[in-house]
């Protein structure tokens, strides 16, 4: 994952208010969970330059640098609140980390490939999960697991324990738990009944029907 540096500052400004204050001189607010003297640090970060640094991410858990005033704070951001309008971020949540120790993220999963229950079957896949947890060093957190499914039969389950992740990644999600599953066009059809976004059909002309 390429580095993501975000310039950062510690704030006074507290209190609803003055938080909205601050968003409209272009900041967000913010705070860092301190690794080594405990407790939480408030910060500040410029809303531009946050989002430039956040374009086309995929992960919410991410590793960043943050530039305190030239000292580099290694942080994992933990959670981004956004303008339920909007959809810009209001607020971020970080925690320091030691790049020696590993840490316990969320990720993305993305399905690729097209399933030959799907192809040759006229089944219809279905994605069960969307993230899974998994322990790792900071420096190897993925932004996202691309999952092949690719051989993946009618009526057949892609099971957490079926992943394979890679030596840098530990999964912690419960192996029993379904990644994806390719039923058959009735099957899915009783199982959905309102028409759920999990559901990829088959192709546009089925999509008419």
């Amino acid at each position: 994952m390429a580095q993501i540096k975000i310039k950062a500052a510690v704030r006074t400004e507290q209190g609803t208010g003055a938080v909205r204050r601050l968003r409209r001189t272009g900041m967000i607010p913010g705070s860092v969970m301190k690794m080594k003297k405990g407790g939480t640090e408030l910060i500040k970060l410029p809303a531009h330059d946050f989002m430039m640094a956040m374009r086309g991410r995929a992960s919410k858990q991410l590793l960043v640098t943050l530039d305190m005033d030239g000292k580099e704070v290694p942080a994992l951001m933990r959670e981004m609140q956004n303008d339920v309008l909007a959809g810009t971020p209001i607020h971020v949540d970080f925690s320091e980390v030691s790049l020696t120790e590993k840490v316990r993220v969320k990720v993305p999963i993305y399905l690729t490939g097209e399933s030959v229950g799907v192809k040759i079957g006229g089944g219809i896949l279905q994605q069960a999960l969307r993230t899974i947890e998994v322990d790792c060093l900071p420096e190897d957190i993925a932004e996202k697991f691309l999952i092949d499914v690719s051989q993946l039969g009618l009526d057949q389950t892609l099971f957490v324990r079926d992943l394979q992740l890679g030596e840098k990644q530990t999964i912690v999600t419960r192996g029993e738990l379904a990644v994806a599953v390719v039923k058959a066009p009735a099957d899915a059809a009783s199982a959905a009944g309102d028409k759920s976004p999990d559901v990829i059909k088959k192709g546009k002309d089925e999509e008419k029907k």
